[in-house]
């Protein structure tokens, strides 16, 4: 009795030292490029200075309550809030409404469900450098306004028109993401439910409201998350495009983070922002799971 037992717990000490060599690697990994700069970042954000022969010095909340007595922090807040509830929106919408009708039967259905995701692999950076191209003065969205008789618009120039260029492209660049996710939900919705709703008289939006809708909750959620993060992180659009202006109405909170950094070398105040911005992702990821975790 006592041999068996002594084997079993040699057998779980050998399993669990197993364990930990094939993860050992991985966890290295993980710390060096993940949970190491996140502590430096959060460090940092404590600090004043720079990488020079002065070096850096500890000030404590110094930082964080720069954040909050600045006024150009604030106006980039709103800019990422606009940016981003604006972006979320028809980032869910039209890719919900696309993914409902490419599940039917319709012709070329593989060929739109491609051309769709096309903008999703394309390079951030080529799609600014484009949009920028069409927006500008003498760009051809100036030349088609100006052929129905509408004046030209100084899209890139203008406080007003800067930041809903940069929401078109986000939009279309998150588009076929969110119409692959939103169809593999679909698919995954039981057909009986629908043969039966139709049996009981359902027309289309009924169906779409009591079945689809709720079917689709999770996925949804996972959507809405990754959406958001994606316009939270937005640094390419405004770099190549805008780069914040005019007068900062496009400065979003990543660009800001590079600026005060790279620009201005103020890596206190700049990690303290990182920091702000990484809280508001973690919020995001906290709540995904714990609506997913509802569902379960």
């Amino acid at each position: 009795m006592k041999t068996s037992r002594l084997s079993r717990s040699q057998l779980l000490d050998n399993d669990a030292i197993a364990a930990w060599i094939f993860l050992a690697p991985a966890l290295i990994l993980l710390g060096l490029f993940l949970l190491w700069p996140i502590a430096y970042l959060f460090y940092l954000s404590f600090t004043a200075g720079s990488f020079t022969l002065e070096g850096i010095r500890w000030i404590g909340l110094k930082n964080y309550l720069r954040l909050v007595l600045t006024p150009d922090f604030w106006q980039v807040i709103g800019n990422t809030v606009y940016f981003t509830v604006a972006t979320i929106l028809p980032s869910l919408v039209i890719p919900l409404g696309l993914a409902v009708l490419l599940n039917q039967s319709i012709a070329l259905r593989g060929f739109l469900r491609t051309a769709y995701f096309i903008p999703s692999i394309v390079s951030l950076v080529a799609a600014g450098l484009g949009f920028r191209w069409l927006f500008q003065t003498e760009g051809p969205v100036n030349a088609v306004i100006n052929f129905i008789g509408i004046q030209p618009i100084s899209w890139l120039g203008d406080t007003t028109w800067a930041m809903p260029v940069l929401i078109l492209l986000s939009i279309w660049k998150q588009l076929g993401f969110n119409l692959v996710v939103f169809l593999a939900g679909l698919q995954a919705i039981p057909q009986n439910r629908y043969e039966a709703a139709e049996l009981d008289g359902a027309n289309f939006w009924q169906q779409f409201w009591y079945i689809t809708l709720p079917g689709l909750q999770p996925t949804l959620v996972f959507a809405t998350v990754t959406t958001a993060i994606f316009t939270l992180r937005s640094f390419e659009q405004v770099y190549v495009i805008t780069g914040g202006g005019p007068l900062n109405s496009t400065n979003l909170l990543v660009y800001y983070i590079y600026d005060q950094a790279f620009a201005q070398f103020d890596f206190g105040y700049a990690a303290a922002a990182a920091t702000v911005l990484l809280a508001v992702a973690l919020l995001l990821v906290y709540l995904q799971l714990r609506v997913w975790g509802e569902e379960g």
